[in-house]
């Protein structure tokens, strides 16, 4: 188990500023480890910010938890898998998908999970902000 990947990297619904009830469920496993950014690109997928994993100079902005107790861990993921729709019926495609991304924060590049949009992004916009909180903020102005 020491090598294990214990931080999430959330930039969605999950983070603190979007006073998700499923905030609640996170803080009571991981704690705040910080700010950071991956690289990635924002999409509105039907009214509704998505991002995936870019290659290229785009980042995305969000924060870092870390899982409290690593024996936890696979209740504590299986939580979030669920949360982010992972667990599909037979024939389904899940909506999102968690992978292990290299993360900078404050310089440091720590290994963290991430759920990246796992659907078909034809005709959706992208977001020119990289961070979705100052996308909601100018959104509702």
């Amino acid at each position: 188990m020491n090598n294990i990947i214990k931080h999430l990297f959330v930039y969605g619904s999950l983070r603190s500023g979007f006073k998700n009830p499923a905030y609640d469920y996170l803080t009571k496993y991981f704690s705040y480890f910080g700010e950071g950014f991956v690289n990635g690109k924002f999409y509105e997928k039907d009214n509704y910010p998505v991002a995936i994993a870019s290659n290229n100079q785009s980042v995305i902005i969000g924060e870092i938890y870390s899982l409290n107790n690593t024996d936890e861990f696979s209740w504590a993921f299986e939580q979030l898998d669920d949360y982010e729709g992972l667990h599909v019926e037979v024939g389904e495609t899940a909506m999102y998908k968690r992978e292990i991304v290299d993360v900078n924060c404050n310089g440091e590049m720590l290994q963290t999970w991430v759920y990246w949009y796992n659907g078909s992004l034809d005709n959706c916009p992208k977001i020119e902000t990289n961070d979705l909180v100052q996308y909601f903020q100018q959104k509702n102005l």
